[in-house]
């Protein structure tokens, strides 16, 4: 029955309904329609006007129904109407919409119903490409992620192929190395650089937009070492498919770039005064308004400075227009520059002063103007810069008091810091969409612990104009299904509120003892605990097998003060746990029925890590982990995310931190498992774990993956971390699936 009900999450889902607003602004905003899906294939066209926000019915369902049914021939239900979306007639006074292959108008006047032919076939949106794959099964290898070599890297970015200046006098390719530029008029060769050498070539280059000046950026190649994968079992069969590609660890030496100006009239090549941009990735020119001048941004390696840097064309001289030193690190996670077209302003986010805030910077005298924002709260991300109105729409968190601090709300502030504007209120998470004018915003919030609300609200104030829609979970709710709890609890400083979620099996008895498991991910570049209302959850589902189940956010990770974020430096085996820890112990005091000595916790990637790291580091509390692809050393993992939090050159604090230096700690019960493919964390970073257990006589359990990439193990991996808390936490012995064939 356990096992049965984990399983029925799936279906709630589907016992849930308007959890989202797909707007449809018509009439230059004056209107917007969006259609709900109710109970049993069911659905509504609602329509919205928007300046005093009356909501009704798009049209009379039940009418087109009618005429619908008499036109086509085929019975039409009004509550189940053939067609999905709504074409407004520009003087509303009619809607076209299409069934099948056929198009249809009905007149809102008298329900005239009356066919346009044949509907016009819409082409299929490209699907775009996704920047990671998702757990579960690697999709097939596109091209055998070979040594990219130097001629690879300038076919790819296509600069050995003729590239002409916007004046269209010049053009320039790329030939051995060196930049050449010849003139368009006879296609003579004028001039080429000098300093391009097989091993240090000129990879790509930029105009200048008036066409005098062409940037070349130069690599000095690094290490270039590669990772491999074996893919066990391809498709078709045959032998096993070794798999390698260039993959930079901590302390390699990365590829290291520099720039030169390339003069195609006085025909020469000046060298621009700079450090080489050593953290892997080739410099981002953009020029300024005067084109005599660009910029370019430089975290350096390690990530204790960052800087904004201008570039005189004409001597090859710098000069710094930003220039942040951190004590710690500066999270390039987090990092925004905007940089304002009609003047030579620039805006930035630092965490500078403690929180992360926005500051204006004077460009040309290369100061901070003002700071935007201000204040013990965070702004998350920036929506909208107007330089004109010089205003900013963006996003933050923190700052309205008596709410959990990871709360999104939306605001609107001027460049001088002035004007600061709440677009949305009420104790939630907020997400906002705008229509096509700016005249109006949909705002929708909820929490864990509240369903969706939808507001329409004026974009100039954020000004209520109605509370429109809910969403509908009464179903949700009349299966026994239950919020999860937010939970607050102090930190390890006594002070710092620590913020979680509590999930309960819906048979829930308060006078038994559960065993408590946390779902696991302390990685720096942000927060995860869940903030908004979802009907499903994997976390509810293995509460369901007679656990209380608990996320939690510890000190080290992101969205908080920068003294909070700060925990992780140099120090990721921390990752939260003290906090963690006196977060459960405080739980357990207010419900005297979570059971603190049979505790277990899961994750995945750095969750992994996570995991493992609780049983070695903090066994006398963590009795049982699932570790899936975790990054136990971060000397074996990418570069930028190990050194973003651990620092550069790698010292003995790293081999201090790894799981696999102190895999001999391990106490209790551990269940490993790795994708065989994984292109995120090299797999072998599981299996040198694997081979330390071994040498240090531990007892634990390790599944491989074939044919997986970077996973938590997909259906099968998640049956595994079932039984495998069931079995160890509850003393119960699992399904045997051999038997009953499940």
């Amino acid at each position: 029955m356990a096992y049965a009900r984990a399983d029925m999450q799936r279906q709630s889902v589907q016992m849930a309904f308007k959890l989202k607003i797909a707007p449809h602004w018509y009439d230059a905003d004056r209107h917007f329609w969006y259609r709900n899906d109710l109970q049993s294939g069911t659905k509504e066209f609602i329509d919205v006007e928007t300046s005093r926000g009356h909501r009704s019915l798009a049209f009379d369902h039940a009418r087109l129904a009618s005429a619908l049914s008499a036109a086509s021939g085929s019975q039409v239900a009004g509550d189940k109407l053939p067609f999905q979306t709504i074409d407004f007639s520009d003087d509303r006074k009619s809607i076209s919409f299409s069934v099948g292959s056929k198009r249809w108008k009905c007149d809102l006047g008298d329900y005239a119903v009356t066919s346009l032919g044949e509907a016009t076939k819409e082409t299929p949106a490209t699907a775009e490409i996704q920047d990671s794959i998702d757990e579960g099964q690697l999709s097939p290898f596109a091209e055998d992620p070979k040594y990219i070599t130097i001629s690879d890297l300038q076919r790819r970015r296509g600069q050995n192929r003729e590239q002409t200046s916007p004046d269209a006098r010049w053009s320039y390719a790329i030939v051995d190395g060196n930049i050449h530029i010849s003139s368009k008029e006879n296609g003579k060769e004028i001039f080429a650089s000098k300093t391009g050498v097989a091993g240090d070539p000129f990879i790509s280059a930029r105009w200048s937009p008036d066409s005098k000046v062409l940037i070349g950026i130069r690599m000095v190649q690094g290490d270039r070492k590669d990772v491999y994968l074996i893919e066990s079992s391809p498709a078709g069969g045959g032998r096993a498919k070794l798999r390698s590609r260039v993959y930079d660890l901590p302390g390699d030496k990365l590829d290291t770039f520099d720039l030169a100006v390339l003069d195609p009239v006085k025909m020469t090549e000046t060298k621009v005064q700079m450090e080489l941009v050593d953290t892997g990735d080739q410099p981002d020119i953009r020029w300024k308004r005067d084109p005599r001048y660009f910029t370019y941004e430089k975290t350096d390696r390690g990530h204790g400075r960052f800087r904004v840097i201008e570039v005189d064309t004409l001597t090859g001289a710098t000069r710094n227009l930003v220039d942040h030193v951190a004590k710690t690190f500066i999270d390039i996670t987090s990092q925004y520059t905007y940089y304002c077209t009609t003047s030579d302003e620039i805006v930035w986010r630092s965490e500078k002063d403690g929180y992360g805030h926005l500051y204006l910077v004077d460009g040309a005298k290369g100061t901070i103007e003002n700071a935007i924002t201000k204040g013990p709260w965070v702004v998350r991300g920036v929506d909208k810069v107007d330089e004109k109105a010089r205003q900013i729409w963006f996003h933050g968190s923190g700052k309205e008091v008596g709410q959990d601090p990871y709360l999104i709300q939306y605001y609107r502030v001027n460049f001088d810091g002035s004007g600061l504007v709440a677009l949305t209120e009420g104790n939630a998470n907020h997400s906002i969409a705008w229509s096509p004018t700016n005249r109006f915003l949909i705002d929708t919030y909820s929490r864990v612990d509240s369903e969706p609300t939808f507001e329409l609200r004026r974009g100039s104030d954020g000004k209520l104009v109605s509370r429109f829609d809910r969403a509908d979970i009464s179903a949700l709710r009349s299966s026994g299904w239950k919020f999860p709890e937010v939970f607050v609890s102090k930190a390890r400083d006594s002070q710092t509120d620590i913020w979680g979620v509590v999930f309960r099996p819906s048979n829930f008895d308060p006078t038994k003892k559960y065993p408590i498991i946390e779902n696991i991910y302390a990685g720096p570049q942000d927060s995860f605990v869940p903030k908004s209302f979802s009907p499903a959850n994997r976390m509810q589902a293995l509460a369901e097998l007679g656990f209380v189940v608990v996320q939690i956010d510890g000190m080290g990770t992101r969205n908080r003060s920068k003294a909070f974020h700060d925990v992780c430096w140099k120090n990721l085996a921390d990752a939260g746990f003290p906090d963690r820890i006196m977060w459960m112990k405080a739980l357990a005091a207010k419900y005297p029925y979570v059971d603190l000595d049979r505790v277990g916790v899961y994750g995945t990637s750095a969750g992994g890590q996570n995991s493992t790291g609780a049983m070695l580091f903090h066994p006398e509390f963590y009795k049982v982990a699932v570790s899936c692809a975790g990054c136990h050393d971060n000397r074996m993992d990418k570069v930028w995310w190990n050194e973003q939090w651990m620092g550069y050159p790698v010292g003995p604090h790293y081999a201090e931190q790894s799981n696999i230096t102190n895999a001999s700690k391990l106490k209790g019960k551990l269940l490993l498992m790795v994708g065989e493919l994984d292109t995120n964390v090299p797999p072998e970073s599981t299996l040198r774990l694997v081979d330390a257990l071994i040498k240090a006589n531990k007892d634990f359990q390790f599944l491989m993956l074939p044919g997986f990439d970077h996973t938590d193990g997909g259906p099968y991996g998640e049956r595994k971390r079932r039984d495998f808390f069931v079995h160890n936490l509850l003393g119960v012995e699992p399904p045997d699936r051999n038997r009953t064939g499940e």
